[in-house]
């Protein structure tokens, strides 16, 4: 009961804050990143780690800059999705723009659905949030709830603003079959974390063996629905392009493992153009294919 009070603080915190201008949060940003990296050293040793074993052939200063920006980066996007507690659909359309929807509009004028997939890269939160406002579909989101009911609640409201339909995983097909009469986009976040029991398939993405989702893969294979990877790039702080990349448009002709390969593939050369825009201080490579 207490945490849920506290809980229920926290959230009404946060929407009042998300009423100031982001230039203005981006003030309160340059504090959070010293609170972060040298004061409380939040995941810091995650995050150093995840950067060593992904580019060993960087040095240590090449690390501790990539690991600077990257928290100065996480500082920004923090306030980024607060402020999409209050943000209009002028201003969303303002810092994201698209290129490439019209791949996607082709196959919803013949009554196709797709698949997109994106990594934990620049600001997927705000992306997901504009690509609801630019195109004709249904947008739905697969997603994984916040163990906590009461910020999965206002994660949910903020983003469900514009129309966006977000799902939880295991929710996935009874999703699929309540709107299999009318074309959608139904969206992945494919770089997310198996649990210890999902941890089946394993790939080498940035140079160590990762566990893998399959759920693009079996929905893409079963389905035969195009797959479309969204590369997003920071213009600067707050701003956003995201470019729709055919990745694969007729899964029912790849092998096994092929789709799962093509997309952490497309993910980890995005990454390597511009790495602090990545969700380091993840603990993503939990598990070891020895250890299961």
């Amino acid at each position: 009961m207490i945490k849920r009070g506290i809980a229920h603080v926290g959230v009404f915190f946060l929407c009042l804050i998300s009423l100031l201008p982001l230039q203005v949060l981006f003030v309160f940003a340059r504090l959070l990143y010293y609170i972060l990296y040298y004061v409380i050293c939040y995941r810091k040793n995650v995050v150093r780690t995840n950067l060593t074993n992904s580019f060993p052939e960087k040095s240590e200063q090449e690390i501790t800059t990539i690991e600077k920006k990257y928290f100065k980066f996480l500082a920004c996007l923090i306030f980024e999705i607060i402020k999409q507690t209050t943000i209009s659909k002028k201003e969303t359309l303002r810092r994201v723009k698209f290129t490439g929807l019209e791949q996607l509009e082709a196959h919803f004028s013949k009554g196709e659905s797709v698949l997109a997939c994106t990594g934990h890269y620049g600001n997927w939160e705000l992306g997901t949030l504009a690509l609801g406002l630019n195109i004709s579909a249904k947008t739905i989101v697969i997603y994984k709830p916040i163990n906590n009911k009461t910020f999965d609640y206002w994660f949910n409201k903020l983003r469900t603003k514009f129309g966006n339909i977000f799902v939880a995983m295991r929710q996935t097909l009874r999703c699929m079959a309540n709107y299999k009469n009318e074309p959608s986009l139904l969206c992945f976040a494919s770089d997310q974390s198996p649990t210890r029991e999902e941890s089946k398939h394993f790939l080498t993405f940035l140079n160590q063996p990762t566990a893998a989702l399959l759920g693009v893969e079996k929905i893409a294979k079963s389905t035969n629905r195009p797959v479309y990877y969204f590369k997003v790039s920071t213009v600067k702080m707050g701003y956003y392009n995201i470019e729709v990349l055919p990745m694969c448009l007729n899964p029912s002709l790849t092998a096994d493992g092929e789709i799962t390969n093509m997309h952490f593939k497309f993910l980890e050369d995005i990454i390597k153009e511009q790495p602090q825009y990545w969700l380091w201080s993840h603990k993503r490579w939990k598990f070891k294919p020895e250890e299961l």
